[in-house]
């Protein structure tokens, strides 16, 4: 899956963890500054062609390029211009449109206040101050919606490379792998569900981090706005610590609820893989695929669907709770800071847009657990194969019967 594209993968990923952490804490400590810290902050379209921003862009590709010029000496892989350039492209999007969601945040406080001023009448705003706010945001937007085309457009041929990559590594192999259950399915589409599903869980993770990266320190200045939270009174730091708690609770508790599932999915591919063999091979061959034959084998894939939509039931539940309170969640923080009148409309839209950020980022793999269970079992599935490529023991699920009850 992974020694295919990249170059020793047990040794590129720590590597790049501690190469990404490494420039992370000598930009913050010390190239971040070379520039000064006198450039006024930047609001709208600005913000992305800054020195500051600029320094930061041309800092990412040395950066990048550094690692890619190592690993090239190191370990050559014909993959590499893909699997290390491709991921760093793909990470620096992942970063530019974090700064898209910090340039709406900081949009979100004078246009608010802007709205309030108008309705209150606390103060003239003329037509051409309210259009040059829609304006900006529009800018954002542009800009937002032109770098989200292009990077999706980069990432579709990024996945299909990666599947290729994965496709010529087991069909060299596929002398020693045509034996096993459903090897034309594992070949042919789980190939390109598991570097699909990685990416996206791997850019919604990066995400994730610099949203907290940008989000966190903006929450923090906004959290002196707040005087208590409801039931606890004071603390330091109320709205980072709430939004902690609030996502570690709801990760927890959907992660037990959801436990059965990743077994469960194998299982249905197991058996939706034994009916299409046999449609298959009763294309060609008249003793194959009979009514009888074929009425066992759907009735196995009836079986754990109702299993699979039955604790999916269970999981569904707790999530549209815990998701429809994730909603008012904010609000019932700000409920005594709200009522007191101690905050304007803009800076209130700032919070709760800054809190949105952090407590979703936080719950990643809340929002992630269908797709995480999905590439659990793909990734079982294709270890079988990597298992009889080395002569390996399969996984004890290859040999496991599925059981026997819905529950």
């Amino acid at each position: 899956m992974f020694v295919s594209f990249f170059p020793r993968p047990q040794l590129f990923f720590p590597s790049a963890v501690f190469w990404t952490a490494l420039t992370m804490a000598f930009w913050y400590s010390y190239a971040s500054d070379l520039i000064g810290s006198s450039e006024p902050t930047a609001v709208g379209v600005a913000l992305f062609w800054s020195a500051r921003s600029l320094w930061f862009d041309v800092y990412f590709a040395m950066s990048v390029g550094i690692f890619a010029a190592f690993w090239t000496w190191l370990s050559p892989q014909p993959w590499a211009i893909w699997s290390i350039l491709g991921s760093g492209l793909i990470l620096f999007t992942s970063y530019f449109q974090v700064q898209v969601s910090v340039a709406i945040n900081s949009w979100y406080g004078p246009f608010y206040d802007l709205i309030q001023a108008a309705l209150s009448k606390s103060r003239a705003v003329t037509l051409e101050e309210f259009y040059g706010e829609l304006s900006t945001f529009a800018g954002i937007a542009l800009v937002a919606v032109v770098v989200g085309v292009l990077t999706r457009f980069f990432v579709s041929h990024y996945i299909f490379r990666w599947r290729t990559a994965m496709n010529d590594f087991y069909v060299a192999n596929w002398p020693r792998l045509r034996g096993i259950e459903g090897a034309s399915q594992r070949v042919q589409e789980d190939t390109m569900r598991f570097a699909t599903i990685v990416e996206n869980l791997g850019v919604n993770l990066i995400s994730s981090i610099l949203t907290l990266l940008a989000f966190l320190p903006v929450l923090l200045r906004l959290s002196s706005n707040i005087t208590e939270l409801p039931l606890i009174g004071h603390i330091p730091y109320p709205l980072v610590v709430a939004a902690i708690i609030w996502a570690v609770f709801g990760t927890g508790a959907l992660a037990l609820i959801g436990i059965r599932l990743p077994a469960i999915e194998f299982f249905n591919q197991r058996v939706e893989a034994a009916y299409r063999k046999e449609l298959v091979l009763g294309e060609d061959d008249p003793s194959h695929a009979s009514p009888p034959t074929l009425a066992v084998l759907f009735a196995n894939i009836r079986h754990n669907y109702f299993r699979l939509y039955l604790n999916f039931m269970y999981f569904n539940v707790g999530r549209i709770v815990y998701l429809q309170t994730d909603t008012i969640f904010p609000y019932i923080l700000l409920g005594p800071t709200i009522v007191a009148g101690k905050i304007t409309l803009g800076t209130m839209n700032q919070i709760l847009n800054a809190f949105t950020q952090v407590r979703t980022s936080f719950q990643y793999l809340i929002n992630s657990w269908s797709t995480i269970v999905e590439l659990i079992s793909i990734y079982v599935r294709l270890r079988g194969f990597e298992a009889k490529i080395h002569g390996e023991p399969q996984l004890s699920i290859e040999t496991r019967a599925e059981p026997a009850t819905l529950a």
